[in-house]
C-alpha cells in the first residue's frame, strides 16, 4: 500500500500536522524535527497527493511561464530551471512564447484563460507599466529581466544588471584595455548593462566615447556581426577591448574580429553577458556574466506563492557571477 501522512507521523514519533508543516515547508519547525520527518519519509517512500493538497487549498496546481522565445539558449535554460524548482513548489508549469509583442503579452494578463492559473511568471519585451495596472488583479503575477523597471505595479525578479555591466567591464580594465568598446542591444543606448559599462570607466578617471557605443539594430549575433564589422571596414582604429550586451552580441563580434585578421583575445578581449550554453563550444571560450538561474526561478516561484491581492509589490533581486574564459584570458 501507499505509504500515508499517518505513517510517515508515526515512524517520526510528531504529529500529522508537524509532517504537513515539513512537506509544505513552514519555516517553523525545528531543524531536529525536519530531519525527522524527511528521514521517516526517505524510508517509507511517502510522496505527497499534490492534487489532494491543490484542491484542499483552492489552488489549480497549474502555473504559466511566459518569455519573448523559447529557442534562445537564455530562455531555454532559464526554463529548465523553472521545471525543476516547480516542481518542489507543487506545481505543474505550463509554456507560452510571446514573441516580444506587447499584444501577446497584453493577452496573457488581461484575458481568460482555459484552464484556472496558480500565476503568471512573465519576462516582457513589450508591456508598459500601465498594460500591467490592467491585468487581471486576480491572478499572481511576477515579472522578469531588465524590462519590467521600478514603475511597473508587479512584483518583480532580476539582476542588478548595471552592477553586472560595471563588473563586467571591470574585468576588461584590470586586463590592462583602455579602449573598450560597447555593443548595445537593438537600437536602446540607455539599456542598464550599457550604462554599467559606462560606470566603470567613469570610476576608473576614463572618458566614456560614446562614437564606440554601438547600437546593433538586433539581439542576433549576425545584427553584432554586421555593425562591428562595417565600423571596422570605415578605417576606425579597432578597439582593444569589447563589452556586447548578450552573448549572442559577443559571438557575432567575435567573427567579425576574426574575419578582419583579429586575434582575440591578444588584440581584442571579448567579455559577453547571460552565459548560455553555447559559450563552451566557441573559440575561444566566451567569457561572460552568469545570471544565477536556478534563485531567478525559485525567487519567482517564492514571490507567486507569497503574493497577496492587496499587497504593494516586491523587487527581489538574485546574484551574478562573472565567468572569465579564454576570449579575455587566452588559451591554455
Amino acid at each position: 500500500m501507499r505509504p500515508r501522512l499517518t505513517d510517515v507521523a508515526e515512524a517520526a514519533g510528531v504529529s500529522m500536522k508537524t509532517v504537513s508543516n515539513v512537506v509544505n515547508g513552514a519555516a517553523h519547525v525545528r531543524e531536529e524535527t525536519r530531519q525527522r520527518v524527511l528521514a521517516a519519509i526517505d524510508k517509507l517512500g511517502y510522496r505527497p497527493n499534490i492534487a489532494a493538497r491543490n484542491l484542499a487549498q483552492g489552488r489549480s496546481g497549474v502555473i504559466a511561464f511566459a518569455v519573448p522565445q523559447l529557442d534562445r539558449p537564455y530562455f531555454a535554460s532559464l526554463a529548465a530551471r523553472m521545471l525543476d524548482e516547480a516542481e518542489s513548489f507543487g506545481w505543474i508549469v505550463q509554456f507560452h512564447q510571446t514573441g516580444g509583442r506587447r499584444e501577446a503579452e497584453l493577452a496573457l494578463l488581461t484575458e481568460r484563460h482555459p484552464a484556472r492559473l496558480d500565476g503568471l511568471v512573465l519576462s516582457p519585451l513589450g508591456l508598459t507599466a500601465e498594460d500591467v495596472e490592467r491585468r487581471d488583479a486576480s491572478l499572481p503575477l511576477v515579472l522578469l529581466g531588465e524590462k519590467a523597471g521600478p514603475g511597473y505595479p508587479a512584483d518583480h525578479v532580476g539582476i542588478d544588471n548595471r552592477e553586472a555591466g560595471k563588473v563586467a567591464t571591470e574585468h576588461l580594465l584590470e586586463l590592462g584595455r583602455r579602449h573598450v568598446m560597447a555593443l548595445a542591444p537593438g537600437p536602446r543606448m540607455t539599456d542598464d548593462r550599457i550604462n554599467g559599462y559606462r560606470d566603470a570607466l567613469t570610476a576608473a578617471g576614463l572618458p566614456v566615447d560614446e562614437d564606440i557605443v554601438l547600437p546593433t539594430g538586433g539581439l542576433r549575433g549576425q545584427d553584432a556581426e554586421r555593425t562591428l564589422g562595417a565600423w571596422l571596414d570605415q578605417g576606425n582604429t579597432p578597439p582593444d577591448a569589447v563589452f556586447a550586451a548578450t552573448d549572442w552580441l559577443a559571438m557575432g563580434a567575435i567573427r567579425a574580429l576574426v574575419l578582419r585578421g583579429l586575434r582575440v583575445p591578444q588584440d581584442v578581449a571579448v567579455v559577453g553577458f547571460d552565459d548560455i550554453p553555447y559559450d563552451l563550444a566557441t573559440l575561444p571560450t566566451l567569457t561572460t556574466v552568469a545570471p544565477d538561474r536556478v534563485a531567478i526561478a525559485r525567487l519567482a516561484l517564492q514571490a507567486l506563492r507569497d503574493q497577496r491581492p492587496d499587497g504593494e509589490p516586491v523587487r527581489r533581486q538574485a546574484p551574478f557571477s562573472l565567468v572569465v574564459r579564454e576570449s579575455t584570458t587566452g588559451i591554455g
